[in-house]
């Protein structure tokens, strides 16, 4: 049997920081898997780290994942996935795009629970209003580019979907460790009229 993980998979403002604290709360081996991060903006769940690191890692082959947004790249660093599994953590990492969710899968082969948290636009604009953020319209444009994005494969990737803004994030915590607990059920399709 491999290793479970969980990828948390949504628009900005969706819940995934939210969520992945109530897994912690929950059950003490869920962890945030850090990114790596060439940048600026926030610095919570990432490890920042210079241009040249970034460069040796991808040269020795350590990068699993690499994205381009906001003006920064995040990476996330196979040595650090193992250093959570060595430590008998379950690793939770945050994506925004399916190309990556993809790689990430085949790049690491754990018993993987891919979960689209989602909310509609108007709750997208109105909690990065709320929790502070300097960029809105550019949380915006990620929350299209998300939608874009699940519009553009026909193929199954999720196990499950929960809309965060008619969960509460214990009842979504719950869901995500029961999915995980019996193995992930067979990918769901995503509905066509996702809003």
């Amino acid at each position: 049997m491999t290793s479970p993980g969980v990828i948390l998979y949504g628009p900005p403002a969706s819940g995934k920081d939210t969520i992945t604290a109530e897994l912690a709360r929950l059950d003490g081996r869920y962890t945030l898997q850090p990114k790596l991060k060439v940048g600026t903006g926030r610095n919570i769940g990432y490890r920042y780290v210079t241009s040249a690191d970034l460069e040796n890692l991808r040269t020795t082959g350590r990068l699993v994942v690499e994205t381009h947004r906001y003006g920064n790249v995040y990476a996330i660093d196979r040595d650090d996935i193992a250093a959570l599994v060595e430590a008998d953590k379950i690793p939770v990492v945050h994506m925004g795009n399916l190309a990556d969710l993809q790689r990430l899968r085949a790049a690491v082969p754990f018993d993987w629970t891919a979960v689209l948290l989602w909310i509609p636009r108007a709750v997208c604009a109105d909690r990065s209003k709320h929790r502070g953020d300097a960029d809105t319209p550019n949380r915006l444009q990620a929350w299209d580019e998300t939608r874009n994005d699940l519009h553009t494969t026909t193929d199954p990737v999720f196990n499950l979907l929960i809309r965060t803004d008619q969960t509460d994030p214990a009842d979504t915590a719950r869901r995500i460790l029961a999915t995980v607990t019996t193995g992930p059920e067979h990918p769901i399709t995503i509905p066509p009229d996702l809003e």
